[in-house]
C-alpha cells in the first residue's frame, strides 16, 4: 500500500463537524477553552492530545453536544444538532469508563440503545449479534460485566456504540486505565473497525504513542486556557500493525509530538 493510501479518509468534502470560534467559560469563571476553530472531515481519525487541563474532554463534549459553547458555533453535517440522528448523521460517545449496567448481561447492555429506541426485537437481536462479532465478544454475550476483564468491558462498551450503526465515534480516553498490552490490542481493533466501516473518529488521549498509531491527524492543545497549538498529519499508510510501532517513521512522529507536548505544557505553565 502506497503512502497516499490514507487520503481516502480526508477527502475535500464539506466538514462533518465544523467548530468555529467556540469557547467555554464555566459558571465559576474558569476559562476552559479559548475560541477553537476545527474542521473534521468524513473518514478522518482525529486525536486530541495535550497536557492535563487543556480542555480535550471539554472540546469533545462540546462536539457531542453534551456541553454548550459559551460563544461561537458548532455545525454537524452542515446543520444544527437537531439533525443529528438522521441517516448518515449518527454519532455516539464512548466514555472513559465502560459504564455498563452490572445487573444486565453483555447482550442486554449492548441492546440497550435499541431497546430505548423501541427497535423491533428480531432486528435488534441481529444487530446485537453483529456488534458483538465485531468486537470479539460473541461467546460472552450471556456474561455479566463483573465476569469480564477491563479490556472486555471496553469491548462491550464499544459494541453498544456500534449497535446503533453510527457514522462518528467520539471517544474520551477509553483505554487509559488498561495495561499496555491490552491497550495496544484494542487500539489495533479500533483502527481496523474505523478503516473497515469507514467511520469518522474523534479520540482523546494522553498517550503520544497511541496518537501516532491511530491518527490521520493529531490536534495538540495547550493549557490553560485550552487552545489549539498545532496540528500534525500522520501520513503513514494503512493498515498499520506492530511493525509500524517499531519503525523509524513511528519514532520520528513520536519525537515531534513529544517536543510539541513539552511546548504545550510550558505554554500552559506560563498562563498559570
Amino acid at each position: 500500500m502506497d503512502r497516499a493510501s490514507n487520503t481516502e479518509h480526508s477527502t475535500l468534502t464539506s466538514p462533518v463537524i465544523e467548530v468555529t470560534g467556540a469557547e467555554k467559560v464555566f459558571a465559576n469563571g474558569t476559562r476552559a477553552l479559548e475560541p477553537i476553530d476545527l474542521a473534521i472531515r468524513q473518514g478522518e481519525f482525529i486525536t486530541l492530545l495535550g497536557p492535563s487541563g487543556c480542555g480535550k474532554s471539554t472540546l469533545l463534549k462540546m462536539i457531542a453536544n453534551l456541553l454548550e459553547p459559551s460563544s461561537g458555533d458548532i455545525r454537524w453535517w452542515g446543520k444544527g444538532f437537531d439533525h443529528v440522528g438522521e441517516d448518515g448523521k449518527k454519532l455516539v460517545f464512548v466514555f472513559q469508563d465502560a459504564t455498563l449496567m452490572p445487573w444486565a448481561s453483555v447482550r442486554g447492555n449492548v441492546r440497550l440503545p435499541l431497546d430505548l429506541a423501541g427497535a423491533d426485537r428480531k432486528q435488534a437481536d441481529t444487530r446485537v449479534d453483529q456488534a458483538l462479532a465485531l468486537v470479539g465478544l460473541t461467546k460472552f454475550d450471556q456474561s455479566y460485566p463483573r465476569q469480564l476483564s477491563g479490556g472486555m468491558q471496553m469491548r462491550a462498551s464499544i459494541a453498544r456504540a456500534l449497535v446503533t450503526e453510527p457514522n462518528m465515534l467520539l471517544m474520551d480516553e477509553p483505554f487509559g486505565a488498561l495495561d499496555e498490552i491490552t491497550r495496544n490490542r484494542l487500539d489495533q481493533d479500533l483502527l481496523d473497525l474505523w478503516h473497515d466501516r469507514k467511520l469518522t473518529v474523534v479520540f482523546v488521549t494522553h498517550s503520544i504513542y497511541e496518537a501516532v498509531f491511530l491518527s490521520t491527524r493529531v490536534v495538540v492543545l495547550a493549557a490553560r486556557p485550552g487552545r489549539i497549538m498545532r496540528e500534525v498529519t500522520i501520513d503513514a499508510p494503512y493498515p498499520r500493525n506492530e511493525a509500524f510501532r517499531v519503525s523509524q517513521e513511528f519514532a520520528m512522529y513520536a519525537r515531534d509530538l513529544q517536543l510539541l507536548l513539552a511546548e504545550a505544557s510550558a505554554a500552559g505553565a506560563v498562563e498559570n
